[in-house]
């Protein structure tokens, strides 16, 4: 059974903010990259399509995690406390907005067998 879980975390900045805190949030990157259980862990920003045209955030990471105890334990990084205390809850901080979301591959009721 896939323990994967996926992260989908926006942001919105404070008006013109969004290079700062595009800035702030690809900081990130390296030493959560080093952090056992995370498969992937990038920032994007979003940008315009014909094709895409659907309302969001403009500010997105796309996560994929081992299982919920890597997730959880990413989430409890001092580093990533502290980006979210100065840019998110602080008023000072670049986000005006968040939204953090898990996601899993699993339909309901999946029954595959457990491995050993």
């Amino acid at each position: 059974m896939s323990k994967k879980v996926y992260c989908i975390a926006q942001f919105l900045p404070k008006e013109g903010r969004e290079q700062e805190l595009f800035a702030v949030l690809q900081a990130l990157e390296p030493n959560t990259l080093r952090e056992d259980g995370c498969l992937q862990y990038i920032v994007t920003r979003q940008v315009k399509s014909p094709f895409a045209e659907g309302e969001s955030f403009p500010i997105a990471f796309n996560e994929i995690w081992s299982d919920m105890a890597a997730f959880e334990a990413h989430c409890q990084r001092k580093e990533i406390q502290a980006f979210f205390a100065a840019h998110c809850e602080a008023e000072s901080g670049a986000a005006e907005k968040w939204n953090v979301c898990i996601y899993s591959d699993e339909p309901v009721d999946f029954d595959a067998p457990e491995l050993g």
